[in-house]
């Protein structure tokens, strides 16, 4: 019954071609896309199943390898996307220009195995005098349908050999591998829902404002959103830790209110990167049915009491630090390799080029990252309370003393580090003291002879050459080297100029940002007076710069040392400055200026009509 339909189809469209009047024999005849562009667009629109159908060709021509076989891809139009086989039939195939654009439906080329498919949307297999061109008669052509999810037609796929060659099987040889890129492009097309999906689910996971992580029963760590890694410590967007209880102190006891049913709500101790504080924590066990498994999701909420306790806290880390110039990320890398070390660290620099940003990196960075970071100016404080700060003091110890008496920095650091900041400014008899901490790491108490032992980490901190503050006196000799362990040299700003444009676009928008200011671009003359500029205060003198500028939209004339200047005048910085018609305006004003108002004079500099001159002022609502 099969068989004998699609033979009365066959025969109904060898008729229909007869009638046509196509000659059999001119096989050239058939339509083909020879333009290029038009091809690729065809090819573009068929990308998906020209990839997916491509290993399943491959797999075809491999099971009849060396009998003479080709095989066709076209689209739902009859046009050949593909064709691979045997060299010797290949050949003959592309001799007759079955060849990829061109077109083997019904219309153009008559009756044969693809243009039946595409009438039909069977699979269907064509033998000799059952084609219509002459010169296919010495092939068995077998063909099948490729359709969409909504089983539109979309293709074709086609085996052809010599007829001796050709077996019964091979129509469902090629029927088995149409289903089966059916149901890869199905799968591909489920694959890209579900990415679009994910992606969406994601950047609403990340957009929470809240800390959220989930966890197996046992606080492994499985999802974590960008709020958490943020509030926790990452390393390369993971994880610092693998476990929930590294971080979450009593973790245990929370564990066992969950596995009896309760949902947790409390207050919770964080050891996050950077430092300790309290988070408010909601915990609820979940079921997962993909994995048929329990788990628990976290949400963490940083409260006002854990916000004043990180004051004074570590907040730098290396992948803050910006800097390109090669120099400069040596110094980055050398700063790296030492932060594990127990020896004490001497930064030098001139003022405002980053010591401290690069001291809390490297306590960020080093093993002592859960412990306390403490920065004391020894040049802000008054010379005879150093000492109290530094060392703390008991109680009654000198008028005014507090009840209970007062931790000094160097109990404060303990287990963490201490940075010691313009060191240089030290009086000499604190220096002797200080001495003695770092040779023995103890500490006196004002107002107690009890030495208390102190692990911490020193790093200290200058603008001032050292060593001549040693020969002129005014540094102790034995200190400085006790200091000068790992010494670490920031170079200056005017020393790594090829930074300065990265400096800048960070300050325009971490300032715009900060203040609420609307963004800004700096004309391209004023960036190259910028990267020349020495910048005599460094980071610092230019990120107050780039404020300034947000503040004003303007750039203060004269800054950069040009001359004939005057205080009040400023240089527009705003986007609207930067338009083609601004620039027009203010070239007309300056030669304006130049020529005194003459009408005539200033057209004839401008290479303008005195009309277009006068319309142009007009515009411009300039005053002569």
């Amino acid at each position: 019954m099969f068989k004998a339909k699609w033979k009365a189809d066959i025969g109904t469209s060898h008729d229909r071609c007869k009638k046509l009047k196509i000659d059999a024999d001119q096989v050239s005849s058939k339509k083909i896309i020879y333009d290029d562009g038009e091809l690729q667009k065809r090819f573009a629109t068929s990308r998906d199943l020209i990839l997916t159908a491509a290993p399943y060709m491959e797999q075809l021509i491999n099971f009849v390898k060396g009998s003479n076989f080709f095989a066709l891809l076209t689209d739902g139009d009859g046009c050949i996307l593909n064709a691979i086989g045997d060299e010797k039939i290949l050949s003959e195939a592309f001799s007759m220009k079955m060849i990829p654009g061109a077109f083997m439906n019904e219309e153009n080329i008559g009756c044969n195995a693809m243009s039946m498919v595409i009438k039909t949307g069977a699979p269907i297999q064509v033998s000799g005098t059952q084609h219509f061109i002459k010169a296919y008669h010495k092939w068995t052509c077998s063909a099948a349908p490729i359709k969409d999810s909504n089983g539109q037609l979309i293709g074709a796929l086609n085996l052809t050999g010599y007829i001796e060659q050709v077996h019964p099987h091979t129509l469902g040889m090629v029927v088995a591998a149409s289903n089966a890129i059916e149901e890869m492009l199905k799968i591909k097309s489920y694959n890209k829902v579900q990415s679009i999906n994910n992606k969406h689910i994601k950047n609403m996971f990340n957009a929470i404002p809240i800390a959220i992580i989930t966890t197996d029963v046992n606080g492994k760590i499985k999802l974590c959103n960008e709020k958490a890694l943020k509030m926790f410590g990452n390393i390369e967007g993971k994880p610092r830790v693998a476990e929930i209880k590294e971080f979450v102190e009593e973790w245990d006891k929370i564990k066992n209110e969950i596995f009896l049913g309760k949902n947790i709500s409390q207050e919770v101790n964080i050891i996050a990167l950077r430092n300790k504080f309290q988070c408010h924590l909601t915990a609820n066990s979940i079921y997962n049915f993909v994995e048929e498994s329990i788990e628990i999701v976290y949400s963490f909420e940083e409260t006002k009491k854990a916000k004043k306790k990180n004051n004074g806290q570590a907040y730098y880390t290396f992948n803050k630090v910006i800097g390109e110039d090669e120099n400069f990320v040596k110094v980055v890398q050398y700063a790296k390799k030492i932060a594990d070390s127990k020896s004490t660290i001497l930064i030098m620099g001139e003022s405002g080029t980053g010591k401290e940003v690069f001291a809390q990196s490297i306590h960020n960075y080093s093993n002592r990252v859960d412990g306390p970071f403490v920065a004391l100016n020894c040049g802000a404080i008054p010379k005879q309370l150093i000492e109290s700060e530094l060392f703390g003091y008991e109680e009654g110890s000198f008028t005014g003393a507090k009840k209970g008496g007062n931790l000094g920095k160097f109990e404060l650091a303990d287990g963490g580090t201490i940075m010691l900041d313009e060191i240089g400014e030290m009086p000499l008899d604190m220096q002797t003291k200080l001495l003695r901490v770092v040779q023995e790491g103890t500490i006196t108490k004002i107002g107690s002879s009890k030495s208390i032992p102190v692990d911490v980490r020193i790093i200290a901190a200058t603008n001032k050459d050292l060593k001549v503050e040693v020969e002129l006196g005014r540094f102790r000799k034995d200190l400085y080297y006790r200091l000068n362990v790992l010494p670490i040299y920031l170079p200056p700003l005017r020393e790594r100029k090829s930074d300065i444009p990265l400096f800048i676009d960070y300050f325009l928008k971490y300032i715009s940002e900060r203040i609420g200011k609307k963004d800004l671009v700096i004309p391209n003359e004023y960036l190259k007076k910028m990267m020349n500029y020495s910048w005599p205060g460094n980071i610092r003198e230019l990120e107050n710069f780039v404020e300034l500028i947000i503040n004003t939209e303007c750039i203060p004339v004269g800054y950069f040392g040009e001359e004939n200047w005057e205080n009040e005048v400023l240089v527009d910085i705003n986007k609207e400055s930067l338009t083609l018609e601004y620039a027009e305006k203010e070239h007309l004003v300056k030669i304006l200026k130049r020529f005194k108002g003459n009408i005539t004079r200033s057209a004839e500099a401008l290479g303008i009509r005195r009309n277009t001159l006068y319309s142009k002022i007009k515009k411009y609502e300039i005053d002569i």
